[in-house]
């Protein structure tokens, strides 16, 4: 017995550190370690199959992506069952957002692991979330179903899902604060603009205008993420008012 139990511990240092590392993450041990490896390849490595197929995470993404939508699309149908199809969608496009993805694969270090050619401090966030749902992809293909809804239970529902607290949770602040707009008939303009400063990298600021009134200004690295963090700032001076039209 002893020996036995030697010979799997001595396969288990084989298979390398990247086989421990994953089996640590994902609490079992791969079968076929060549879906994970895959999961943490950027595009940059330029790497080709035999059949000269482009080999990096971009498809596991996708079909991570998919599996997680029906696996959480299934936890909340079962879980609320009074909840309508707009409110189901609303509440899981809450627990999958980009967001979320992101502190999720911080948390489990993913970046780590990833094999690029790119160095990994120049990374923005996203790459975070797109390295988790990767790793999903891979496990439903080594796995299969069972084994990614476990891990999406265990690593998402359990820790993070609270039906109450994610119901006053808001996604994009730049949707609420066009959806108050319209239905107050307010004009609304985003003014965005490349404003790198002293700055190496580009960086875009945004001017949020109200009924032609600047009401916010932000800045950040994208177009998108400006806008957002002009909108919030905007929210949170016409919350009061953004509240009462919603209660209306």
């Amino acid at each position: 017995m002893k020996r036995i139990k030697n010979i799997f511990n001595s396969q288990s240092k084989d298979k390398g550190e990247f086989f421990m590392s994953i089996s640590k993450i994902v609490n079992f041990k791969p079968k076929n370690l060549k879906y994970y490896k895959t999961a943490f390849t950027h595009r940059s490595m330029n790497i080709r199959d035999s059949k000269g197929h482009i080999v990096n995470y971009e498809r596991l993404e996708f079909l991570g992506d998919a599996m997680l939508s029906a696996v959480i699309a299934h936890y909340l149908y079962t879980e609320v069952p009074s909840g309508d199809e707009g409110y189901l969608t609303k509440m899981r496009s809450k627990v999958v957002s980009r967001e979320h993805l992101n502190e999720l694969g911080k948390d489990l270090g993913l970046i780590k692991l990833v094999e690029s050619k790119i160095p990994k401090g120049q990374f923005g966030d996203n790459i975070h979330g797109n390295l988790f749902e990767a790793l999903v992809g891979a496990i439903y293909l080594d796995k299969g179903y069972k084994a990614c809804e476990k891990f999406i239970e265990d690593r998402i529902i359990e820790p993070y899902v609270d039906i109450e607290k994610l119901e006053g949770k808001v996604i994009s602040y730049k949707s609420l604060l066009i959806e108050w707009c319209q239905k107050e008939k307010k004009h609304f303009d985003y003014n965005v603009y490349e404003d790198t400063g002293n700055s190496s990298v580009k960086h875009f600021a945004v001017k949020l205008s109200i009924d032609h009134k600047i009401v916010s200004k932000a800045r950040a690295t994208s177009k998108k993420k400006a806008e957002e963090k002009a909108s919030k700032r905007a929210f949170f001076a016409f919350q009061k008012q953004i509240t009462k039209a919603a209660i209306l």
